[in-house]
């Protein structure tokens, strides 16, 4: 047994060295997206396609790439696809982690790339930021999320494309937050798909935060008065940063 030689066999050249490295989560706000994947470099990062209100990756905080200057695509593998390929131009620092933002309509794809600040809490919390990325043809007013545990605001007048910072809230406790346009008190709808034409809902997220864990909660979809016409859905959800 001592005198065996064991070698392993490495069918993928392996990384070792993460000094020249950033993390990056993508999530797909487009409007009627569907089998999007991701190009750095000409390299394929996603296996299975992303479609709207998809993040990648769905398990873990997100994927490695080099730091510099990147070039991205994203596009839909579909040759009858009406999707317009989108491709930009990234500079990425060393040690930083990001989040990717694909919004607007596949007819005119956009991006937004920030700089997701993740920090640990030394107590007992969580953190939450929110990212405004609905879509309308037509101007699109900012915006407040209602936290019902707090009984107040807890993110004022975002404008679209806005992305805020992180503040605190607390792990362990349910609580509903409901989007309201800036100022007005009155809770967003949709209208309930079934039974048609349906009743007006509200829109909202539930969320119970893990201790030190970091959540985005993002408004996505059609913004526009609601009727029983509409087939795009406004809606509000959260996703794990970390």
């Amino acid at each position: 047994m001592v005198s065996c030689t064991k070698s392993f066999d490495e069918k993928f050249k392996e990384q070792d060295d993460f000094s020249n490295s950033s993390i990056m989560q993508v999530y797909v706000a487009t409007v009627n997206a569907s089998r999007n994947f991701v190009w750095v470099d000409a390299n394929r990062i996603n296996g299975a396609s992303l479609a709207t209100g998809s993040v990648f990756p769905t398990t873990g905080y997100g994927f490695n790439v080099g730091g510099g200057l990147r070039n991205f695509l994203v596009r839909d593998t579909l040759s009858t696809s009406t999707q317009v390929p989108y491709s930009f131009a990234e500079n990425l620092q060393a040690g930083k982690t990001y989040t990717l933002f694909m919004y607007d309509t596949i007819t005119s794809p956009k991006q937004k790339t920030v700089q997701t600040d993740i920090e640990v809490p030394t107590d007992t919390t969580a953190r939450i930021r929110f990212a405004h990325f609905s879509y309308s043809p037509n101007a699109v007013p900012n915006v407040d999320i209602f936290s019902v545990k707090r009984n107040a605001n807890i993110f004022t007048n975002v404008a679209l494309t806005e992305v805020t910072g992180f503040i605190p809230i607390a792990s362990g406790v349910t609580d509903t937050l409901y989007i309201r346009t800036a100022g007005s008190g009155t809770n967003l709808q949709n209208f309930n798909p079934s039974p048609a034409p349906g009743a007006a809902v509200n829109i909202f997220a539930v969320l119970t935060p893990t201790i030190k864990r970091s959540y985005t909660l993002i408004f996505r979809g059609g913004y526009r008065a609601i009727n029983t016409t509409n087939t795009t859905v406004r809606s509000l959800s959260v996703f794990v940063n970390r």
